[in-house]
Formats: C-alpha cells, structure tokens, sequence
C-alpha cells in the first residue's frame, strides 16, 4: 500500500505539492471544509467493480456517478456495484477514506469526469484521510493515464 510519503515524492516528481490536514477529510463535505473550497472543488476518487472490472472514477464531490453512463462510456458490462472495503484496498492499494488516482495497480483504469472541468483546479487526495493535492484536470489526466468521460448528472 503506498504511504503518503510515497504519493508525496511521485506528485513532487510531477510538480504537485500535497496539503496536510490535522483533520481528517473521508469525504468530500470534510476535505471541502479542510481545504476551504467548495465540495465541487474536491476530486473524489471512488472504486467502482462492473461485472468483475474494477474501475476508478475520479469525479466532483458534489455530482453523482450514472452507472448506465460509466458502463456505456468504459465500454463495460454487468451490474455496477460498489465494492467492501477489503476489495478498495485489494484493487486500489488504499483504504476507504484515503483512496487516490495516484500510484495506483498497474491496469487499473481511471476514469476522470468532466464535471471537474468547472474549476481551474480541483483537490485530489493524496494516499490518506488526511491530505489533498491541487491539480488542473489536465494534469490529472496526464499523470494518471486516465480517460476523459462523461457519467455524472
């Protein structure tokens, strides 16, 4: 499992700082207010198994996966289902609350939502319930080798 300290030298590498909170931020509402931007502002990343494909969808925090557009739009079949925690960590190497786009398992797709494309810059986590990094969407993208989609209302 990569630790924060990991996550920290891959973004310094690619010129992205990681902020640390003393409070935790599991969730868009609480990185929001840690970071002191809007719940759309924060990039939360979030596991999804469709049929027995593990995805990673990358989305706003104040907008809703459409399973029917994540499906169509990653070209995946089967019922799309969220997984326990003990398959967040199996699939993505981080525990629910500290999931990231970042050093994930090779293979793992990652697919970034254009809701995010609101914002001049969005806050990902950074490998714990504690941190968050600005980043433009593009740089997300590039870093990640992630696909650009639409599946969110």
């Amino acid at each position: 499992m990569p630790t924060i300290e990991d996550v920290k030298a891959f973004l310094q590498v690619h010129g992205v700082s990681v902020l640390e909170f003393v409070e935790a931020t599991p969730n868009s509402e609480a990185a929001a207010k840690a970071v002191g931007c809007s719940v759309g502002e924060i990039a939360k990343s979030i596991l999804f198994i469709v049929g027995n494909t593990p995805v990673l969808v990358v989305t706003s925090g104040d907008v809703r996966v459409k399973t029917s557009r994540l499906k169509r739009e990653g070209g995946l079949t089967g019922r799309a289902r969220l997984p326990a925690g003990d398959e967040v960590v199996r699939y993505t190497g981080y525990a629910p609350g500290g999931v990231c786009p970042f050093l994930l398992p090779h293979g793992l797709p990652v697919l970034v939502d254009a809701s995010m494309r609101r914002f001049p810059v969005v806050y990902a986590a950074a490998g714990n319930e504690h941190s968050a990094a600005p980043i433009t969407v593009d740089h997300l993208l590039a870093i990640t080798r992630g696909i650009e989609v639409a599946v969110c209302e």
